[in-house]
């Protein structure tokens, strides 16, 4: 399932930690079915999901999980509040 560019490096990230399928799903608290879904791309995971299995590989979801493989555009730092001069 290609949903929207969507592309994944969860194996890879899975695999530069020595995990099995197993491994990474018993961490996530999701079944080791999910984790081969999500690495061959035939499911799409929830916001929840992705959230479960960044934190197990201790990484961002932005470091698993892109579109078409552009980076997250880089917003402008806010702007420090401005106040108004005593009256």
């Amino acid at each position: 399932m290609d949903d929207e560019g969507l592309k994944n490096t969860l194996k890879v990230q899975r695999a530069m930690r020595d995990l099995t399928q197993a491994d990474l799903a018993e961490l996530a608290g999701v079944t080791r079915k999910s984790v081969n879904a999500i690495e061959t791309g035939r499911m799409v995971p929830s916001v929840v999901l992705a959230l479960k299995l960044a934190r197990a590989l201790a990484v961002s979801i932005e470091t698993i999980f892109s579109l078409d493989g552009i980076p997250p555009r880089q917003l402008p730092a806010p702007r420090s509040p401005t106040v108004a001069p005593p009256t």
